[in-house]
Formats: structure tokens, C-alpha cells, sequence
């Protein structure tokens, strides 16, 4: 999962960055709002937010995305423990609203419950302007139209779809698409290159050295 983090006290910034990178999530780190609102993309799958930072506020940082349209799971960290605080935390759509101090661990079982809630909700996924996938049905669809693919590129869509804004390294192709068969990684990158090959927009990412990704299209 790749995690933006909000946090301007930089021992615990460091402190939640290592723990989250320990558990296998993707982190990038700022100390002030306005630099999370100049550099924001919607690559990202979870935001971690204080509110009290410098120039824009968590609260703000939010009302921002939401006018914008950008929807990405939020947790909220603060110091702020009024009920008012709180209220306005979930108004705004925060999926979860920690209080400092709290255990890292406490964090990473919020962060594993949005995980599993985004996964069950999720089935239809947009991969790009006219591209959408439906996990529950397992097709591909072009402008709603259902697109003819061979049984193995629909499993490399899948397995993509299922961890969308991840890597899928070449060990997890291996035995989710290829029943743990002895296939190197060039029968690999061949088979999804075939694949990209009768797309009609590009939205498999080659992640030179580690695997494929595709990123979770939102409309502007």
C-alpha cells in the first residue's frame, strides 16, 4: 500500500515511517500541509494526516481533496481530543480518527481494517479513461464493453486489479498465474508485453527490475 504521511514532530514521523515500512507499505513523508497539497497525486492509497501542522491544517488538507473530487482513505492523527474535533474528522470522511499518543500497532490494524474494507466494496475498478475492470466478474471492460482476452491475460489483469496501486513482483505472477510452475521472467515480461500490445490505452506499468503495477484511475 503506498501511504502518504502528514506528521510535523519528526521523531514520530520517523518513528510511524519505519514501523509502516517494516510491515511492507510504501511511505512518503512530509512535515507541512501546503507541501501535501502541491504535491498530492492519486497514486495514493491511504493518507495519514495530523492536524495541527504547519500552513494548512489536516482539516483543511481534506476539504481541499473532497472539493477536488480526490477520494483516498484518510486516518487522522492529533493531539485534538474534543468530541467537536473528532465530529469533524468523520463529517469530512476520515475512515479512522487515532488519538496521540496511540501504539504503532494500533495504526497498522486501522490501516489493515481499511485494507480489507476497500477490497470488499471495490469490485468495480477504473483503470484508466475507458478501461474499468470488474473484480466480481472477472472482465475487462472498454467504454462498458466487455473485452475478449485469453484466460492467462485475464489472470494478469486480476492479479493486478486485486493489489491495484501495488507492485506484483514476478514470484506473485509465478504462482498466482502460472500455478507455481518453474517459468522464468522472461516468459513473463512476454506474455504481459503481448498483453500491453492489445490495449487500446496504456495503464500496465513496467516497474523496471521489480514487477507491474496499475494505478487506480480517478476522473478529473
Amino acid at each position: 500500500m503506498k501511504i502518504l504521511l502528514l506528521e510535523d514532530e519528526l521523531m514520530l514521523n520517523n518513528a510511524i515511517n519505519e514501523y509502516l515500512t517494516s510491515i511492507g507499505h510504501q511511505v512518503e513523508s512530509f512535515t507541512d500541509g501546503q507541501a501535501v497539497v502541491d504535491g498530492i497525486n492519486t497514486s495514493y492509497d491511504l493518507l495519514i494526516l495530523d492536524i495541527n501542522v504547519p500552513s494548512l491544517d489536516g482539516f483543511e488538507i481534506l476539504t481541499l481533496l473532497n472539493a477536488k473530487k480526490i477520494f483516498i482513505p484518510t486516518i487522522f492523527i492529533s493531539a485534538l481530543r474534543d468530541i467537536e474535533d473528532i465530529t469533524k474528522g468523520y463529517d469530512l470522511g476520515c475512515k479512522e480518527y487515532l488519538k496521540k499518543p496511540f501504539h504503532l500497532a494500533e495504526l497498522g490494524i486501522k490501516i489493515n481494517q481499511i485494507l480489507k474494507s476497500e477490497q470488499q466494496t471495490t469490485s468495480h475498478i477504473k483503470f484508466s479513461k475507458n478501461y474499468s475492470y470488474s473484480k466480481t466478474n472477472k472482465t475487462l471492460y472498454f467504454n462498458n464493453q466487455p473485452q475478449n482476452l485469453t484466460k492467462k491475460q485475464l489472470e494478469i489483469i486480476h492479479i493486478l486489479a486485486l493489489n491495484i496501486n501495488m507492485i506484483v513482483d514476478f514470484e506473485r505472477f509465478r504462482i498466482d498465474v502460472w500455478d507455481a510452475e518453474d517459468i522464468d521472467n522472461p516468459t513473463i515480461r512476454a506474455e504481459i508485453s503481448r498483453l500491453k500490445k492489445s490495449l487500446k490505452e496504456d495503464f500496465i506499468k513496467n516497474i523496471r527490475g521489480l514487477g507491474y503495477k496499475i494505478d487506480r484511475y480517478y476522473s478529473a
